[in-house]
C-alpha cells in the first residue's frame, strides 16, 4: 500500500480482519487492522508526535492501538474505532503539511470533527474518500496563528454565530475557549478591515480575594483582571502590533463602568466574564451597539462572584432575550472542555454535585 501523489495517507481497501471475530463466531466481538503509509517520513514523525504521544493519546481516546514503523502505522481495533482512527490520522497529516504544529488537543479536534462527520454521513464515513466531500468544523484565520479549527461541535457552532450575528452570547464552564475563540474572531475582524477597532472589557469583580488598591494608571490598575483577554491577543497577533494597537486607540482595554454613554461604532466589542455583570450593567452595555458593530458576550453562570443576593446580568439577559432576532446564543458544556482532561473530569464533578444538592434541597433533605 502506498500513499498517493499529494502525500495523502491511502488506507489499505479491505480492512482484515483479525483474530477469533474474522470466522464469524458468534459472540467474539469483530476486529479490523488498517494500515496506512505516508508518502513523507518528516512529515509523517510530526504527525505521530513526539515519542508517539499523539499516536497514544488517540488509542485511548478511541480504544484502539497503533503501532508506528517509520513512516507507517498499523492501527487495530474494532471496524468503527479503526475507521475512524483512519479518518483522524488523515486529517491531521493534511494540516501538518500546511504547516500546522499538532498538539494533544488537536488530535481532540480531529476526533471530535470525524465523529461530527460520521453522525451527519455514517455510511459515508466508511469510504477512504468520503471525509474530503465531508463538512468540516469551521475555524479562524489570523497572520500571526493562521488557521485555528475549531475541536468539538459546541466550538463550530460559536464560529459559525460569530460570523452570522451582530450579538453572540457564549454560555458555558472554563476552559471550553470562549474568550481566545472570541479575541481570535475579533482580530480577524480587525485584520480584514470589518471593523476599525477592538474593544476588550472586563467587570473589575475579584474571585473572592481583596486586593485594595492596585497602583498605576486605568490600564496598569485593570491590567491583571484583563491578562485572560492579553494572552489571547498576543496568540493571534505580534507583540509589537498589539503594543502600537493599545498605542494608537485601535485597541482598546476598558473596564466596563467606563462604558456607560458611549456609542460603539465600527467596532467589535467583547465582555468577558460577563457572568459578574450587573443587571444595569448588562442592559447598560448591550445598549451601546452602534452602526457596523459587533458585539461578543461571554461568561460562566457556575462562577459568579457578585456579593451574595446580587442578580447575574448574563442570567437575566439570557433570559430575557431568548427568541430575540439577530441575537446568537451558543451554550458549552463539561464535554467541550479542551483544557486538560483533568479539567473536564473536574468541571464535570462540580456540575454533579450542584445536581445532587439541588435534588436533596427539593427533596427536602436537611
Amino acid at each position: 500500500m502506498r500513499a498517493n501523489e499529494g502525500g495523502q495517507a491511502r488506507p489499505a481497501r479491505s480492512s482484515r480482519p483479525a483474530g477469533a471475530g474474522a470466522e464469524g463466531r458468534p459472540g467474539v466481538e469483530e476486529s479490523a487492522e488498517v494500515m496506512l503509509t505516508f508518502e513523507d517520513n518528516r512529515l509523517a514523525s510530526l504527525l505521530f508526535g513526539h515519542y508517539d504521544q499523539n499516536l497514544a493519546h488517540m488509542e485511548r481516546r478511541l480504544g484502539v492501538t497503533a503501532n508506528a514503523n517509520g513512516n507507517r502505522v498499523t492501527l487495530r481495533g474494532s471496524p468503527v474505532a479503526t475507521g475512524q482512527a483512519r479518518r483522524v490520522l488523515e486529517s491531521l497529516y493534511e494540516r501538518v503539511r500546511d504547516g500546522t504544529e499538532l498538539s494533544l488537543g488537536d488530535v481532540d479536534g480531529a476526533i471530535q470533527e470525524t465523529a461530527f462527520q460520521g453522525s451527519l454521513f455514517p455510511a459515508a464515513a466508511e469510504e477512504p474518500a468520503a471525509p474530503a466531500r465531508m463538512p468540516s468544523f469551521e475555524g479562524i484565520a489570523t497572520r500571526r496563528r493562521g488557521l485555528v479549527k475549531a475541536r468539538n461541535a459546541a466550538q463550530d457552532a460559536y464560529i459559525r454565530a460569530l460570523r452570522q450575528y451582530e450579538l453572540v452570547f457564549a454560555n458555558g464552564p472554563a476552559g471550553t475557549g470562549k474568550t481566545w475563540l472570541a479575541v481570535g474572531h475579533a482580530v480577524s475582524l480587525l485584520e480584514q478591515g470589518v471593523v476599525d477597532r477592538l474593544i476588550l472589557s472586563r467587570p473589575a469583580v475579584e474571585a473572592g480575594e481583596r486586593l485594595g488598591f492596585l497602583p498605576g494608571d486605568m490600564r496598569e490598575k485593570i491590567d491583571p483582571y484583563l491578562r485572560p483577554i492579553y494572552d489571547a491577543l498576543y496568540d493571534f497577533m505580534e507583540a509589537r502590533h498589539v503594543e502600537r494597537g493599545l498605542q494608537t486607540g485601535m485597541i482598546e482595554i476598558a473596564p466596563l463602568a467606563f462604558m456607560r454613554g458611549r456609542t460603539l461604532q465600527g467596532s467589535v466589542v467583547l465582555l468577558d466574564e460577563a457572568q459578574n455583570t450587573t443587571s444595569m450593567q448588562m442592559k447598560m452595555f448591550l445598549t451601546r451597539l452602534g452602526e457596523g458593530s459587533r458585539m461578543i458576550v461571554n461568561g460562566d453562570p457556575t462562577q459568579i462572584d457578585l456579593p451574595p443576593g446580587q442578580r447575574s446580568g448574563l442570567i437575566e439577559a439570557w433570559r430575557i432575550l431568548d427568541g430575540v432576532e439577530g441575537i446568537g446564543r451558543v451554550t458549552f458544556g463539561d464535554a467541550d472542555v479542551v483544557r486538560h482532561d483533568l479539567v473536564r473530569r473536574i468541571v464535570r464533578a462540580y456540575d454533579d454535585s450542584s445536581r445532587a444538592q439541588g435534588q436533596a434541597q427539593g427533596q427536602g433533605a436537611p
